[in-house]
C-alpha cells in the first residue's frame, strides 16, 4: 500500500495554510471548521456528505467548504486519496474579497462540488508556488485571481465590468521594464500605476492578454537571453535578471524558450569558436 504523507505548510505573506495528503486511507467523521477550505482531488474516490447531500469525489473535482459545512468522506474504492488544499480564515477572506469584489463581506459559496479547469489552472500552480516557499509576487498574483473567479462564479456577485486604464498599464509596464532586476512585489506596481490590485490584474491581463508577473517574467527572460548571448554563465544571468535561484530560472527558461539556459549559451560560444571560412 502507497504510504501516507502529510505536509503542511502556512505562508506568512499570504496568510494562508496549505497542506498535501498522499496515499490517505482515513475515513473522515463529520465535522465542520470555521475557516473555508478550497481542496483538489489529486486521485482517488471517496463519497464525501455535505449539507445533506452526497456527491461522488473523483480525480479533478475542486471542494468549497464554507466556513461552518458539516462534511464527512469516505473511500469509495480500494484505493487511496491525493488531495491537495488551503484553508483561509474569514479575518483574511474579508481582505481578499474586498480586494477582489469592493465590498468586504464574506462570500457564501453556492456550490461544494466543482470540476472547472480555469479554476484548477490557479489553484494548482498556486499551491506549488506555497508548498515551495515562494517569495515572488505572483504568488499573491495567483491567489487573488483564484478569488476573484470563485467569488464571480460560485459566490456572491462581483462586478463585470473590466476597466481599461491604459496610462496606468504603461506605467504599470515601465516600473517592471526599470526594476526587473529587484525583488518586485504588486503593492509597489499598483501604487506606482495607481491602481488597486484587483482592477490592476483585470485591466493588465485584458490589455496585454497575460498576468503583471508573467509579463515581468517573460522581460526577465528576455534580458537572461541577450545575457547568455553574451557568454554570461547561467547562474550570473539568473542572479542578474531578478530570478530568486538558478532552478527557478531554468524552469522559467525552459518554458519560454524551450531550452535549458546552458544550451542556449552554447550555441553563442561555438559560433564563436567556429573559425570563418
Amino acid at each position: 500500500m502507497k504510504k501516507e504523507i502529510r505536509t503542511v505548510v502556512y505562508d506568512d505573506e499570504l496568510r494562508i495554510e496549505a497542506y498535501r495528503f498522499e496515499g490517505i486511507v482515513q475515513p473522515f467523521p463529520n465535522h465542520f471548521h470555521d475557516y473555508y477550505v478550497i481542496g483538489f482531488i489529486e486521485d482517488g474516490q471517496r463519497v464525501l456528505s455535505c449539507r445533506n447531500q452526497e456527491y461522488a469525489l473523483k480525480k479533478g473535482n475542486i471542494l468549497l467548504f464554507n466556513p461552518g459545512d458539516n462534511h464527512a468522506c469516505v473511500q469509495s474504492d480500494e484505493g487511496t486519496l491525493d488531495y491537495r488544499g488551503f484553508n483561509i480564515t474569514k479575518e483574511v477572506m474579508l481582505d481578499l474579497a474586498e480586494e477582489v469584489a469592493g465590498r468586504r463581506e464574506l462570500p457564501v459559496f453556492s456550490k461544494t462540488v466543482i470540476f472547472d479547469e480555469e479554476v484548477t489552472c490557479y489553484l494548482h500552480p498556486l499551491h506549488e508556488l506555497v508548498m515551495k516557499g515562494s517569495c515572488e509576487f505572483g504568488k499573491e498574483e495567483t491567489l487573488l485571481l483564484l478569488i476573484s473567479l470563485l467569488i464571480q462564479r460560485y459566490g456572491q456577485p462581483s462586478p463585470s465590468c473590466i476597466p481599461e486604464c491604459p496610462k496606468e498599464i504603461e506605467k504599470a509596464c515601465a516600473f517592471m521594464e526599470q526594476h526587473f532586476a529587484d525583488r518586485i512585489y504588486l503593492d509597489q506596481i499598483c501604487r506606482y500605476a495607481g491602481l488597486s490590485k484587483s482592477t490592476l490584474l483585470r485591466a493588465f491581463t485584458r490589455s496585454k492578454g497575460v498576468t503583471p508577473y508573467s509579463y515581468l517574467e517573460n522581460i526577465r527572460i528576455g534580458k537572461a537571453k541577450k545575457l547568455l548571448e553574451q557568454g554570461v554563465p547561467p547562474i550570473e544571468a539568473a542572479m542578474q535578471t531578478g530570478f530568486s535561484d538558478q532552478s527557478h530560472f531554468t524552469n522559467y527558461f525552459n518554458r519560454f524558450i524551450g531550452l535549458a539556459p546552458g544550451l542556449y549559451r552554447d550555441i553563442f560560444l561555438e559560433k564563436e569558436e567556429t573559425p570563418n571560412e
